[in-house]
């Protein structure tokens, strides 16, 4: 059964310099058209894969709160209307520090949004400006301390690190930050350099200058200590929280399990099909205004597939993976399917196998993408 839905809202009010996400410039876009669409294929979806209730809604762009306040409440009707969800459910909402008005907060309160996701990504202002944010410090510590006026209590930031010119205390410096705010979740991603973006372009000219490897490397092992020490449990490589307060939908990709993604660009992975939808906004309101379902690419996942991706995100988390659920969901033992490739990483030390768990190791943490590999194509 499909327990979680992520909804894309692809326009932002500027492109942030790292950014390859499918997103366009709010100005002139058609937004109420857009939105109308997203209503319509939510029904559809519904139509074809029907679920009897969600555990996790998560709202993600470009930036959804770049919606003004009708086209939020709007919007927030057309998922309670459509999306069947059971009284424990986790629904998380992005945004900018700066663009949640306390007006746009107490819509999402309403509406049942009880979780807020904030890109922060650093609280040093030259960084700001170089990576292309528009917000400011204190427009973070402004919009957390509105939220908790209205009632959220599970707030989330998002942190990059290896960003250009940073310098390991600098990142220390925006961890002290972000202790400060008191709030139970943290994400914090190394800057990975994608194609199509300013940075890319910056860097393909010589006049991008990062941190490197190692300097990465040192701020990541400072992350893990300094969470820990600040009572932060890390329970997937990018992703730390307070007892209690894990992202289920972010789990939910990790696990391997279902999910419907709605919207220009979205992914989902329904009854064994992974599908992305249509990026372009026109293209994709052309599609659903044609009744048709906007699919660009579709993709039904055999079971080798399955097990492979079973290991590598299973893997992301901290726990690992589980020796008996695996055996329950493929009849087959993944000590045995992936014998070799086990044994290459434990004599590695990147991986530990213990009692039910096949997990990474400190070290391992920190040469996730290469572990991850050793499982791509082998069966």
């Amino acid at each position: 059964m499909i327990k979680a839905a992520y909804l894309h809202i692809p326009f932002c009010e500027h492109i942030c310099h790292y950014c390859d996400f499918n997103k366009v410039f709010l100005k002139g876009q058609p937004v109420d058209d857009y939105l109308k669409a997203l209503d319509q294929e939510m029904k559809m979806t519904l139509c074809e894969f029907p679920t009897d209730s969600l555990d996790t809604i998560f709202v993600g762009g470009g930036t959804p709160t770049s919606l003004n306040e009708q086209q939020l409440y709007t919007f927030c009707k057309s998922i309670r209307t459509n999306l069947p969800r059971n009284d424990k459910i986790e629904f998380t909402f992005e945004a900018n520090p700066g663009d949640l008005s306390k007006e746009k907060l107490q819509i999402l309160k309403d509406a049942g949004v009880n979780r807020l996701s904030l890109g922060v990504q650093t609280f040093n202002e030259e960084l700001l400006k170089k990576i292309g944010r528009v917000h400011k410090a204190k427009d973070v510590y402004q919009t957390i301390e509105n939220a908790k006026k209205v009632g959220f209590e599970n707030i989330s930031i998002d942190l990059i690190f290896s960003l250009p010119t940073q310098t390991v205390q600098d990142f220390k410096d925006s961890l002290t930050e972000a202790f400060s705010l008191d709030i139970p979740h943290f994400s914090a991603y190394s800057l990975i350099i994608e194609p199509k973006t300013v940075f890319y372009n910056l860097l393909k000219k010589g006049k991008l200058p990062t941190p490197g490897e190692d300097v990465e490397a040192s701020m990541y092992e400072m992350l893990m200590e300094e969470m820990e020490m600040n009572g932060f449990h890390q329970y997937e490589i990018s992703n730390f929280s307070r007892p209690g307060f894990e992202s289920k939908h972010n789990l939910t990709y990790w696990n391997n399990d279902y999910y419907y993604g709605f919207g220009a660009g979205a992914h989902s992975y329904v009854n064994g099909w992974r599908r992305s939808n249509s990026g372009p906004v026109k293209k994709y309101i052309e599609q659903i205004n044609s009744n048709v379902l906007p699919i660009f690419e579709d993709h039904l996942v055999t079971k080798e597939e399955q097990m492979e991706e079973e290991m590598f995100l299973g893997l992301r988390k901290t726990e690992g993976i589980s020796i008996a659920h695996f055996y329950e969901k493929f009849a087959l033992d993944p000590l045995n399917l992936f014998a070799k490739e086990l044994a290459d990483l434990s004599a590695k030390q990147w991986i530990e196998v213990k009692n039910d768990n096949i997990y990474l190791t400190k070290k391992g943490r920190l040469l996730g993408n290469e572990v991850f590999q050793a499982f791509l194509g082998v069966i």
